[in-house]
């Protein structure tokens, strides 16, 4: 069993809250913050969309931390996922695999960030496991399953909130890294 081994990242203001669904295993990590493995194509989506420059975060075999820290608190990008406690029943980073003990307090996470009218999950499992947070007594709503680059409706208290999912940025997802971007550029322009 693992327990998320990162504090979410609410910076103040934040608009946006960006939710995977777990850490990879550490041995796969560049860096200490969200979407640590290399070989996930994040932060050069990021850099493509904002920088015109897939390079713009890349550091020799890592990512700048500190500057996507700055740059996320910037522009009002919180980070967390939607699983909390989980066993990986191949031990590896594959979502298929995962299972999840414990979803994400989603309702504390969004206390703490008033300003935050959107939530983004990036893939499938972390859509999926967000609806089941919203189908739980404490959200009690059911919507269903927004297409890639789609969204749903839903509330937290007297906010209106928005549920978008997006498309994975792991590379084993089936699309290219420029395809993807189009999407997350749509994103970042209704949000951001």
């Amino acid at each position: 069993m693992e327990t998320h081994p990162m504090e979410p990242f609410l910076p103040d203001g934040a608009r946006l809250l960006m939710m995977g669904s777990f850490p990879p295993p550490a041995a796969r990590w560049s860096m200490e913050f969200y979407y640590p493995n290399f070989q996930n194509d994040m932060w050069r989506i990021i850099g493509h969309v904002f920088f015109n420059d897939k390079a713009h975060f890349v550091r020799e075999k890592s990512f700048d931390k500190e500057g996507i820290k700055a740059f996320c608190k910037e522009k009002g990008i919180a980070l967390y996922d939607t699983a909390h406690r989980v066993i990986r029943e191949k031990g590896n980073a594959s979502d298929k695999y995962l299972r999840v003990l414990e979803p994400v307090d989603l309702a504390g996470i969004l206390s703490r960030i008033s300003t935050c009218a959107h939530v983004a999950v990036t893939g499938q499992k972390a859509a999926e496991i967000l609806l089941d947070v919203l189908a739980s007594p404490v959200f009690g709503q059911t919507p269903d399953l927004p297409k890639v680059g789609g969204f749903v409706p839903f509330d937290y208290g007297t906010r209106k909130m928005k549920l978008h999912r997006m498309p994975s940025t792991s590379r084993a997802y089936p699309m290219s890294l420029e395809k993807k971007a189009l999407f997350y550029k749509q994103l970042f322009e209704e949000v951001l």
